[in-house]
C-alpha cells in the first residue's frame, strides 16, 4: 500500500476561497496528508488556520520562508514532500522557486507567475532541480474534456479548422473591489494580479483549454481588451482572434462583466469531418457532430470512452461529477506520477496527463501578448513565448 504524500501548503488560510477547494481535492483519493503550512502573510491568521486544520502548532509556520527553512531541516521521512501554493499571483514565483531549490515538488495555482520573465526563470530552476511541477488548470481534469482531446488526436473530426472558446462571468459587473470583497480587491489590483485582470484570471483557462483539447499552438493573435467598470485598474472584458500553427482560426472571449453569468466555460472545435462541443454546465456530456449524421452525445462513466477519459471518471454513468472531482483528478494523477517509475509513466500515459511548466509558460505568454495586442494598432501580432 502506498503511503500518502506529505503535503504542505502556502496560502489558503481561513476565509480563503481556493485553498479550501485544493484541500478537498487532496482528500478525495486519500493520496495526500496535509502536515504543515504557511497559510497567510498574517502570522496570527496562519497559526489559527493551522489549528483549525488540526495541524501541530510547530508545523503551522509564520511565513513561507520559515516553512521551507524548517521543513528542509527535518529528516526526509518527516518533512513534506510536495507543497501546494494557493496564493495571489504576485506570490507564486518566490515560494515555488524556494520549494524547488529546497527539494520539494510543487503544485501551483494559475497563472504560474506574475510575469513571463518569472515563468522562464522558473522553468530553468525546475529543470535543474530534478523535481516535478503541476499547474492547476482545473478544466483539463474533466473526463469529457479528455475524451474530446482523444477524439481529435485520433482524427475523429478531421483536421481542425475553427475553434471558439468562451469564459463568461458576471461577478465583477459592479465595482466589488471598493467593498470588503478580498477576491475582487486583489484580482483587480495590478500589484497583486499583474498586467491583466479578466484575461489573466479566466482568459488563461480558455486559452489553455483551446490548446489542450485541439493539440494546436497559437501563432498569431488580434486582441480587443476593455475595462468596462469605471475606475477599474485592469481589464474586465475582452475578445481575441487566434491563428493556430496548422492555419486554423479561432475566437476567444473572456469577460467578468456579463451580468448574470456564472462560470460556464464552453468550447466548440470544428474539423473537416465534424465538430465537438463541451461546456462546464453540462460537463458529463460531450457533443460530437459529424457531417451528415445526427448529433451524438457521449457521456461520462460509459463503457465506450477512451482509456484516458475512463481513468478520470469516478462514478457510473448518470451520477454527476463536477469541478471538485476534476480538481481531484489533477491531484491524483500528479501523485501517481510522482510515485511511478519512468517505465510506468511511459506505459500509463493517463498519469502523466496534467498541466505543467510548458502550460504555465504559454499562459503567461498569452497574458503578455494579449495585453500588448490590445494596445497595438496592428491587426495581427506574432504570438511570442
Amino acid at each position: 500500500m502506498n503511503k500518502k504524500l506529505r503535503l504542505g501548503m502556502v496560502g489558503g488560510g481561513k476565509g480563503a476561497f481556493i485553498g479550501a477547494l485544493h484541500r478537498i481535492a487532496t482528500r478525495l483519493d486519500n493520496e495526500y496528508d496535509l502536515i504543515c503550512g504557511a497559510f497567510s502573510s498574517d502570522a496570527e491568521k496562519s497559526k489559527d488556520s493551522g489549528q483549525l486544520l488540526g495541524l501541530s502548532p510547530e508545523r503551522s509556520y509564520l511565513s513561507y520562508k520559515e516553512l521551507f527553512e524548517k521543513e528542509s531541516a527535518l529528516p526526509f521521512e518527516e518533512r513534506m514532500e510536495v507543497v501546494s501554493i494557493v496564493t495571489p499571483n504576485h506570490l507564486h514565483f518566490e515560494p515555488a522557486k524556494m520549494a524547488l531549490l529546497n527539494g520539494f515538488h510543487v503544485i501551483l495555482d494559475k497563472p504560474i507567475t506574475f510575469s513571463l520573465a518569472e515563468a522562464k526563470e522558473l522553468k530553468q530552476i525546475l529543470a535543474q532541480s530534478g523535481k516535478s511541477l503541476m499547474l492547476t488548470h482545473t478544466y483539463t481534469g474533466y473526463p469529457m474534456v479528455k475524451e474530446a482531446k482523444q477524439l481529435i488526436a485520433n482524427g475523429h473530426i478531421g483536421e481542425i479548422r475553427k475553434i471558439y472558446v468562451e469564459y463568461p462571468q458576471g461577478w465583477l459587473s459592479q465595482p466589488l473591489e471598493n467593498s470588503e470583497n478580498k477576491q475582487a480587491a486583489w484580482r483587480t489590483d495590478p500589484s497583486k494580479s499583474g498586467i491583466a485582470g479578466a484575461m489573466g484570471d479566466i482568459g488563461t483557462h480558455a486559452f489553455n483549454l483551446a490548446e489542450y483539447i485541439s493539440g494546436l499552438t497559437t501563432s498569431k493573435i488580434c486582441a480587443d481588451i476593455n475595462t468596462v467598470v469605471e475606475n477599474r485598474r485592469l481589464d474586465d472584458d475582452g475578445a481575441v482572434l487566434l491563428k493556430f500553427n496548422n492555419g486554423a482560426s479561432g475566437v476567444l472571449m473572456a469577460t467578468q462583466i456579463a451580468t448574470g453569468e456564472e462560470n460556464n466555460v464552453k468550447i466548440r472545435i470544428y474539423g473537416a469531418k465534424g465538430g465537438i462541443v463541451w461546456q462546464q454546465e453540462d460537463n458529463n456530456s460531450l457533443q460530437v457532430k459529424l457531417l451528415d449524421q445526427p448529433t451524438q452525445t457521449y457521456r461520462a462513466g460509459t463503457g465506450y470512452l477512451s482509456e484516458i477519459a475512463t481513468h478520470n471518471c469516478r462514478t457510473p454513468a448518470g451520477h454527476p461529477e463536477g469541478y471538485l472531482e476534476a480538481f481531484a483528478n489533477l491531484y491524483r494523477n500528479f501523485a501517481l506520477y510522482l510515485r511511478a517509475s519512468d517505465k510506468e509513466r511511459e506505459q500509463q500515459p493517463a498519469i502523466s496527463d496534467f498541466p505543467g511548466i510548458e502550460d504555465g509558460l504559454r499562459g503567461m505568454a498569452f497574458i503578455e501578448n494579449v495585453i500588448e495586442s490590445g494596445k497595438s494598432d496592428l491587426k495581427w501580432t506574432e504570438f511570442k513565448v
